[in-house]
């Protein structure tokens, strides 16, 4: 059975092993979280920080690059969609 845990334990567990006060090894027996899951987080906090202090600019590139993937998926669906019923019409016809 998993263990879910809110955001800010993770956070606070993230800090505490960026600090490096504790081995990940005492963080892992006082939280007790597995040593991997506990560098996992660090990992990801401290690749997160680096969005704190982009610029607006670079973060709305960002959106606008996930609003186009977007659109690119339902392009790519709606095409499959319109090939469906364009053989679907002509199974009818005939």
């Amino acid at each position: 059975m998993r263990k879910s845990f809110n955001t800010e334990f993770m956070a606070k567990v993230a800090l505490e092993a960026i600090k490096e006060e504790k081995t990940i090894a005492e963080l892992s027996s006082q939280y007790e979280v597995h040593r991997t899951q506990i560098t996992n987080w660090r990992k990801r906090a401290l690749e997160g920080l680096v969005g704190i202090f982009q610029g607006k600019e670079a973060r709305t590139v960002g959106e606008k690059e996930k609003v186009i993937d977007e659109l690119y998926r339902q392009i790519g669906q709606l095409k499959v969609e319109n090939e469906w019923l364009k053989k679907k019409s002509t199974q009818i016809e005939h």
